[in-house]
């Protein structure tokens, strides 16, 4: 499992296999200053780390919910700077659960060449418990959630036991439902309802539509900020020195 301290070690042949882009793409995202420049190694190689790979997941993702490369810019500029490669996982998978379900077919060798390591029979357990992935009617296929693999690889090595992943994950589930359905009452009710209510002209109409979905990563961003800060006032409060 990577880890933050992780000396960068990924080629950038490999950091698009990982990524599964062209390395053409991840070139142009680095002249677009959306990538980080990688550590130069000996003969002038460029190595890249786990928030590298994180950071082009959550570019593509974004582009995925078709943001143009300038929002994305705008977007990326108004992170933190010291988010964790963990960090920017949480925003992609954040990010990409306002997209439609979009789950891929995968043999375990893919599987194993997308998650960078070998995966065992309780690895596969573990990341089906965290809904990362579905085992297919074939016996060596998957259905996965491409959004959230990156993430459940992460934390394959965590010691938390399967019973407190379902645990954790219904909680969530639960929680940012509510959060999701509140938030799209409270856009319907003062900002849609009240614009439908002035406005007859059907160009304005798909204007606030357009907005709406543009919406999204911000709120997406703005829930990620909120819940970090949440948690950690909570973990600092519970584990504090009596």
């Amino acid at each position: 499992m990577a880890t933050e301290t992780e000396e960068p070690t990924l080629t950038v042949d490999e950091l698009a296999a990982r990524a599964g882009v062209t390395v053409r793409t991840v070139r142009f995202y680095s002249t677009r200053g959306l990538l980080p420049p990688p550590a130069i190694g000996p003969r002038r190689v460029g190595h890249y780390g786990p928030g590298h790979l994180s950071r082009l997941a959550l570019i593509e993702e974004l582009q995925h919910q078709g943001m143009t490369l300038a929002a994305i810019e705008r977007y990326l500029e108004q992170l933190p700077e010291d988010l964790s490669a963990h960090d920017l996982a949480v925003h992609r998978a954040l990010v990409a659960s306002w997209a439609p379900d979009s789950a891929e077919e995968a043999l375990h060798a893919d599987l194993e060449r997308r998650a960078g390591r070998s995966l065992s029979e309780e690895d596969i357990d573990r990341l089906a418990a965290m809904g990362v992935l579905e085992r297919a009617g074939d016996a060596d296929g998957y259905r996965l959630d491409p959004g959230l693999l990156r993430l459940g690889v992460q934390l394959l090595d965590v010691p938390i036991a399967h019973e407190t992943i379902l645990a954790a994950r219904t909680v969530l589930l639960e929680h940012t439902r509510s959060a999701a359905h509140e938030l799209t009452r409270l856009f319907r009710d003062e900002v849609w309802s009240p614009y439908r209510e002035r406005e007859s002209d059907p160009e304005h109409v798909a204007a606030m539509k357009s907005l709406s979905a543009h919406m999204q990563p911000m709120v997406v961003q703005a829930l990620v900020t909120a819940f970090q800060r949440s948690l950690k006032e909570e973990l600092r409060a519970a584990f504090a020195t009596e």
